[in-house]
């Protein structure tokens, strides 16, 4: 089976002067690329680094973040790619976690980890991107690259071989590092070519963070077509529809609040030509008719929805560009669903007992398929249950019809997406019980007009304490990443509990859901 360095390695021989990706207003050839790749790969090779071992890539969107990924699998390494909205201490859990042997950090978080770096078990070495003057204890990128080959290094790497670790928090509070074998997410990319087609040198939109799986299978498939990645370091909603209008992108990548965003904060975003724009691409949670029907009269291109996780590579089913049509032409309860499983993927939702359950009944859905990753890093129990008959357990509840369209209905595990990113309640709550005041604490999602949902916590104090909504929001900052800090609190006498004792989030939920047929952007 392919590995994901072969697609590259070919369009490098095939076509060296293509180009390969657009950053900051540098263009860079495959050509170009493959010489850093090979620097990198064999920068790896002589820091000590052999296949199987982790190391940890700190930053925000740029060419060297795609030239990482190509440079681990060609010597096995495995990257494990933080998501640079965590506060210091998460990154260090992670980091410690994964037992990375080396951090390599860019710019503006090279300054943010330094508070934590010291205490970091097992890293050797830590080198830093694009900072002119590191503080002490970093190496200097260019001079940990500079002296290393530009041949490609001498590794034999198998499809079974790790190829990257991505966290996902959890419901106990801690993230999991799942595990995505090269087999894996090859099998994805050959899925998703019967969903998108593509041409080479299509230029292919990447501001979604490289860090999500989503965003890097984007970044995988557009170098598997030969396609050219024009990269943006953040999201910002001006610059994304300037780059669809001017810079001649095929395709892009966007999560329903960017779509949101740009359609709400671009004044002129109507106006515009997207001539070239032939998809968009979005995931992470669903998208109102509405925002859907006003996208695509702006962008005048083709929408295509994947529902997936982190543990199935990206995704486990397409809502395809034609049930979009489909919808807008008089069938507008598509757009409620995920769409139907992906080529050489079965979907199922099930009862308690992994029963399949008939068409119309919400039970929790499950997913078998090649891109399923390998387990937890570290968690053997975790992976077994996650994984258990073979079928990837999505803590998701829904439904599916008789023509196979998956509905989603719930949350199982009363997980919280907020702006594309997930929010686990059980995280938070646990910062906030550190809270002197709080004697009890739920945290649930509530509608947002910007963001799809926002965090709330509802908060019971300790019998003669007291302590103000503004002085718990605050004692989170530092301590969450900022997508997860409660952006409201509500205050109550006692929460609600069943009889053993678990407290009935649903309750709490339904008075700011009312009204609300479903949680979108």
């Amino acid at each position: 089976m392919l590995r994901l360095h072969d697609p590259f390695d070919f369009r490098v021989r095939e076509t060296p002067d293509a180009e390969f990706a657009v950053f900051d207003g540098k263009r860079t050839t495959y050509g170009e690329a493959a010489l850093e790749v090979h620097r990198l790969a064999n920068a790896l090779l002589a820091a000590g680094l052999q296949r199987g071992d982790r190391f940890a890539y700190l930053s925000k969107n740029s060419t060297e973040y795609a030239f990482m990924f190509l440079a681990a699998s060609k010597v096995g390494a495995v990257p494990v790619p933080l998501n640079y909205r965590l506060a210091p201490p998460e990154w260090q859990y992670i980091i410690d976690d994964a037992k990375a042997r080396l951090l390599i950090a860019r710019g503006e978080y090279v300054a943010a980890i330094e508070p934590v770096r010291a205490q970091l078990a097992t890293v050797e070495r830590c080198v830093a991107l694009a900072v002119p003057d590191a503080p002490a204890g970093w190496e200097c990128y260019e001079a940990f690259v500079g002296a290393a080959p530009t041949t490609a290094p001498d590794v034999h790497v198998t499809a079974d071989d790790d190829l990257y670790q991505m966290y996902t928090s959890g419901t106990t509070g801690r993230p999991k590092g799942a595990v995505l074998a090269q087999g894996a997410v090859m099998a994805q990319l050959a899925q998703a070519s019967f969903a998108l087609d593509s041409t080479p040198g299509e230029r292919a939109l990447v501001v979604a963070p490289m860090y999500h799986a989503a965003a890097a299978i984007m970044t995988f498939s557009t170098v598997w077509y030969g396609g050219s990645l024009f990269i943006q370091g953040d999201f910002h909603p001006v610059h994304a529809v300037r780059a669809m209008s001017d810079e001649r992108i095929g395709r892009a990548l966007l999560v329903p609040a960017m779509i949101q965003a740009c359609l709400v904060m671009v004044p002129d975003v109507a106006e515009r030509k997207y001539d070239a724009l032939r998809y968009i691409v979005y995931g992470a949670s669903p998208i109102s008719e509405a925002t859907l029907a006003r996208a695509m009269q702006v962008f005048g291109c083709d929408f295509l929805q994947g529902y997936g996780m982190t543990e199935t590579t990206a995704a486990v089913t397409y809502l395809l560009p034609s049930d979009h049509r489909r919808a807008l032409a008089g069938k507008p309860e598509l757009l409620l669903s995920a769409g139907r499983a992906m080529v050489g993927t079965e979907v199922r939702v099930v009862d308690g007992q992994d029963r399949p359950l008939p068409p119309g009944e919400v039970g929790e859905i499950v997913a078998r398929g090649p891109q399923l990753m390998r387990g937890y890093w570290n968690l053997p129990e975790a992976s077994r249950e996650a994984l258990r008959g073979g079928w990837m357990h999505t803590g998701d509840a829904g439904r599916m019809d008789a023509d196979g369209y998956l509905y989603i209905s719930d949350r199982v595990k009363d997980m919280i997406v907020s702006g594309g990113e997930n929010v686990y309640p059980r995280e938070v709550e646990e910062v906030l019980f550190q809270h002197a005041a709080i004697a009890d604490v739920a945290v649930i999602g509530v509608p947002d007009e910007k963001w799809g949902e926002s965090v709330k916590a509802i908060v019971v104090l300790r019998e003669g304490a007291a302590a103000t909504a503004d002085e718990i929001l605050a004692h989170c900052h530092g301590r969450l990443a900022g997508y997860k800090r409660p952006r409201s609190v509500d205050f109550v006498a006692v929460l609600p509990r069943n009889p053993s004792g678990k407290v009935l989030k649903r309750e709490l939920r339904e008075p700011h859901w009312a009204g609300h047929t479903r949680r979108v952007s």
